[in-house]
Order: C-alpha cells, then sequence, then structure tokens
C-alpha cells in the first residue's frame, strides 16, 4: 500500500470536510511541558517499535537512528536497546515493500520503556489490547503521523491534547470528537503519551524524549551527529561555517587564470582601430572568470604564449 493510501485509510477522507477547524495552532499545543525521566543507573532503555502491514518506514526508521545515535559521556555501551515487535513472527511488508522479520511477539516481547507507534495498518484487538497493556508501564508511548489513530483507539487519547500528519487532522476530530487535534504542532505531549505530526516529526518527537532522559546536551550532540538540518556544533555562540565545495570548472579556471598572469606579457602588440577602443563593450562575468584576452596577431588569430 501507498503512504498516501495509508494516510487516506486511516483519516477517513470522504469525510474529512464535515470538520471545521483552523489551519495552525501553536507547535507546543498549549500541554504543560512535560517532566524529565529518570534513566536506569545501569544497562540499556528498552524500545519497543510496534509494527505491522503497511508501517510506514520513515515513521519508525527515523526515531530508531535517533535512538542508536545517542551517546553519553561516562555511560558505556548502547543508551538504548531497540527491537521490533508484532503480533506474530511472520515477516511483515513494510511501505516500499520492505520486508521485515519482528524481533518478538505480543507473547514474549519485553517490557520497553518506550514504545514507538508508527503509521500502519494493525488495528486487531490483540494490538489495542497490548498497548494499553504495555503502557502502564512504560516511560513514554509515542506515535508518529497517524499511529496517533491506532492510539486513539486504544481509548488513551481520550480528553488528551493530540496530533498527526496534517492530512488527518479532521479525520482524528471526526472519529475520535473526544481528543483535542493540535494543527501544526510537530508532537505534542500529555504525560506518558506524546504524538508527533507525520514522517519526519517523529525524529523532532525521539529527539525530545532524550532530552528528557539525558538532558539537551546530549540531544543536542545527537542531532548534530544526524544533520537533520545544517549543522550547528553543541553550545557554540554562533552556527558553524560550513566551506563550500566549488565545482571544477572554477577551480580549473582560477588556477589557469593564475598561470596566465604569471607569464610575461608580449612587449608589442597589434594596433587596434580608434574605433574598437573607443566603444568597449561591457566585460561579462563570463569573460571576467576566464581571464585577460590574449593578443591577436597581424593575422588576427590568437598568439600562442
Amino acid at each position: 500500500m501507498k503512504r498516501r493510501e495509508l494516510l487516506k485509510s486511516s483519516a477517513a477522507f470522504g469525510l474529512l470536510a464535515a470538520v471545521p477547524g483552523p489551519a495552525f495552532e501553536s507547535p507546543a499545543g498549549g500541554a504543560a511541558a512535560a517532566p524529565p525521566l529518570a534513566p536506569p543507573a545501569h544497562g540499556s532503555i528498552p524500545v519497543a517499535f510496534l509494527l505491522s502491514e503497511g508501517a510506514v518506514v520513515i515513521d519508525f526508521c527515523g526515531p530508531w537512528e535517533v535512538f542508536q545515535d545517542v551517546s553519553v559521556p561516562g555511560r558505556p555501551g548502547d543508551v538504548f536497546r531497540l527491537y521490533t515487535v508484532a503480533e506474530t513472527a511472520a515477516p511483515i511488508r513494510a511501505s516500499g515493500g520492505l520486508r521485515i522479520t519482528p524481533d518478538y511477539t505480543f507473547a514474549d516481547a519485553p517490557a520497553p520503556k518506550v514504545m514507538v507507534i508508527p503509521a500502519q495498518r494493525g488495528r486487531s484487538e490483540a494490538t489495542l489490547e497490548w498497548i494499553r497493556k504495555t503502557a502502564r508501564s512504560a516511560d513514554v508511548t509515542m506515535s508518529v503521523c497517524t499511529g496517533a489513530f491506532l492510539l486513539a483507539q486504544t481509548g488513551m487519547l481520550a480528553g488528551k491534547s493530540a496530533t498527526t500528519h496534517h492530512d488527518g487532522y479532521r479525520g482524528l476530530a471526526l472519529q475520535f470528537p473526544d481528543v483535542r487535534v493540535k494543527r501544526g504542532a510537530r508532537f505534542v505531549e500529555e504525560g506518558n503519551l506524546a504524538t508527533a505530526g507525520g514522517l519526519s516529526s517523529g525524529i523532532d518527537l525521539a529527539l525530545r524524549v532524550v532530552e528528557r532522559y539525558f538532558g539537551r546536551d546530549v540531544a543536542t550532540r545527537t542531532a548534530y551527529e544526524m544533520e537533520p538540518t545544517r549543522p550547528t556544533r553543541p553550545s557554540a555562540g554562533r552556527p558553524r561555517r560550513i566551506p563550500c565545495v566549488r565545482s571544477a570548472r572554477w577551480r580549473w579556471t582560477r588556477s589557469s587564470r593564475r598561470r596566465r598572469s604569471t607569464r610575461a606579457r608580449p612587449t608589442t602588440s597589434a594596433p587596434t582601430s580608434t574605433r574598437s577602443s573607443s566603444r568597449r563593450r561591457p566585460t561579462s562575468s563570463r569573460a571576467r572568470l576566464r581571464g585577460p584576452r590574449r593578443p591577436r596577431g597581424a593575422d588576427g588569430s590568437r598568439c600562442r604564449p
């Protein structure tokens, strides 16, 4: 299934126009800031990624990359232990045809401290019950994109704020009127629940989870290593200047111009007419890059130095 088709099926596109609402709201969503989280003194923090048929790759691979890139000074080994969970052990097909064999099933999966729910097609009662049971002991249960529909279907978002992919704002409000949909937010936090907007917004929410565990400096260093935007060194007073890569043509032209400028110029040159010297053409940028013209010989051809 294409991502667009999955968004349409999750958001009930046929009825979207029935729900009015503003186009954008503040990114913070009006909710109070979530409190810091206490990491274990030793060992890794378990993170479970719930997958089923049609799971959107960037929704879970983006947060996966964030958690596996985290490095905390003085804390040896992997900071987060990542694994996939599905209803059965059978391989599933994610978006684009990616084939994934789950690490665990609902029956034998370790209890996670962080649960990630991407956009997907799975809506079985067993899936909903596993989410409810796992969320009771988890520090954070986060959805990405239209994974908010699956989280809302458990009833855990009732009376809370949430966000989703921008194509699903009205669909979420229509199907779950007791959920306060926050439009335009990258992510919304409500206690131990958190919802991210579409696709790459899950990276932002995962970095926020890292910040809640280990502070802003660790999250900033993780973002710097991932380069989601133009990289800026952590704790720097101003953005780091990134040297641009000049084209091979520019380098060749510049070196050629230097070679010509160091050669001895001819002592005499062919006389020029008064008309041509009085009406000089403006020098173009391309001519400036080529450097000075070689003098013409008596026959009108270019003289070779």
